[in-house]
């Protein structure tokens, strides 16, 4: 039995379904590309992954997760965002122990604790700006992004006499939108290579643990200025770190402040190469 030869109007539905899959894959494609290049967070997971670093057309910016160098020197940094009963526990163990850090505060923490606040820098810690109410900012736009940092940066001003010029995102979300704006504001956006995870409270011995196994130079440090453990466990994370000939600084003092770029895969902030010198004729 013959088969019908396909008249016009079989070809055109047939090459109207080859185009409309055409469409819907471009759009696949198209909303990927979308997703991945603002959802920064997303991206880290899968770097992780997946060591094979994937690009796509146009560049991804990033914050400074940790410093590329050979030096035993390291960063403790502080979120603060609810509560400061151990605060002064943390700046009594940081004050015996000779040690500066970062401390990155949020505006409604400032309203609440401004003596505090004053404390902080009048004991030498670097204050960072974690935004004024710790939003999303990738659902926020660049205006709103400026004002969460605008405001909480006047009130450290103010109450301190110094400009914050660091920068931590709350969540740890980012995006080209969220860096972008922080970098005309005036700031660097920091992450960390080790999180204490001080958050989820699993217990001093935990934490500890987490944090020597995972040392190394150039290291930015995550803990919480109100973790639970986190003033039980510092003692002995300060005592291991001397142990290994390392050096406790703020992480102003860990970052190359010129002649670098940052790895868009790991986040490490890079010294470039100096030019070879000629050799003498």
């Amino acid at each position: 039995m013959k088969k019908k030869k396909k008249g016009f109007w079989g070809r055109h539905r047939y090459w109207k379904k080859i185009t409309a899959a055409i469409v819907v894959a471009a759009s696949v494609v198209t909303g990927v590309y979308m997703f991945f290049s603002q959802n920064g967070a997303l991206q880290d997971a899968l770097n992780k992954a997946f060591p094979v670093q994937l690009t796509f057309s146009g560049e991804r910016l990033v914050p400074i997760y940790y410093v590329d160098t050979e030096e035993k020197k390291a960063a403790f940094s502080f979120d603060a965002c609810w509560g400061a009963t151990y605060t002064p526990t943390l700046l009594e163990i940081l004050r015996e122990n000779d040690i500066k850090t970062t401390f990155f505060l949020t505006g409604f923490w400032v309203e609440k604790h401004p003596d505090m606040v004053r404390e902080i820098a009048e004991e030498g810690h670097e204050i960072g700006n974690h935004t004024y109410s710790h939003p999303h900012l990738n659902n926020l736009s660049e205006e709103q992004i400026k004002t969460e940092l605008e405001r909480v940066g006047s009130m450290i001003f103010e109450l301190t006499g110094r400009q914050p010029d660091l920068f931590r995102p709350p969540f740890g979300e980012y995006s080209n939108k969220v860096i972008k704006v922080a970098e005309e504001c005036g700031y660097r956006t920091i992450q960390w290579s080790i999180d204490s995870l001080d958050w989820k409270e699993f217990g001093t011995e935990a934490m500890v643990k987490r944090v020597t196994e995972r040392l190394h130079p150039g290291a930015i440090i995550l803990f919480h200025n109100n973790g639970r453990y986190t003033a039980e466990a510092l003692p002995e994370i300060i005592a291991y770190a001397n142990e290994q000939g390392y050096r406790i600084v703020p992480i102003s003092e860990l970052l190359y402040e010129e002649n670098y770029y940052i790895d868009s895969n790991s986040g490490a902030q890079v010294p470039k190469t100096p030019p070879e010198q000629p050799l003498p004729d």
